[in-house]
């Protein structure tokens, strides 16, 4: 199973590594599950996404070209977490929007793949969304790229 090592900022300014497991970082949140039930309830691919930080195929999700009035939720716990008000289309194959819906998303650095980007996940549930990157549409210039496998549309 796959882990990502954190980098933590340690006293005096320097960095540690330190491998954290999903299961340690879900203590913190309001709905926990076990592995076990995590992998119950989520294909294999939501499961790679959500609880490993995975990132699904580009313009695989059929989420990406829904632009329908409603809701997406948080699939680990349905929690809403992003409005199709706030929805635009990126160009990139995944589900793009320029804000979340108010106390809905956490963010932490990411320092994979060689520099630092911004993860976005459910504040809820932990469960791993995408990243945050400044490249968006105004008013906010933010582009939450997100996977359309942690997500669940609610028409309105």
């Amino acid at each position: 199973m796959k882990r990502r090592a954190f980098l933590i900022t340690a006293i005096g300014g320097g960095f540690a590594a330190a491998t954290i497991s999903t299961t340690a970082l879900a203590a913190g949140f309001e709905v926990t599950r076990t592995e076990a039930e995590w992998k119950a309830m989520l294909t294999d691919l939501q499961y790679e996404v959500m609880r490993e930080e995975g990132t699904e195929r580009a313009g695989t999700s059929p989420l990406d070209k829904v632009y329908d009035a409603g809701v997406y939720q948080c699939r680990g716990c349905e929690l809403d977490v992003y409005s199709s008000e706030h929805k635009f289309d990126s160009g990139t194959g995944w589900p793009s929007f320029y804000k979340s819906l108010p106390n809905a998303v956490e963010t932490k650095p990411d320092r994979s793949f060689f520099g630092v980007r911004t993860e976005v996940h459910c504040r809820r549930c932990g469960s791993h969304f995408g990243h945050i990157f400044d490249d968006g549409p105004k008013p906010t210039g933010k582009r939450h790229c997100l996977n359309g496998a942690s997500l669940v549309f609610q028409a309105a």
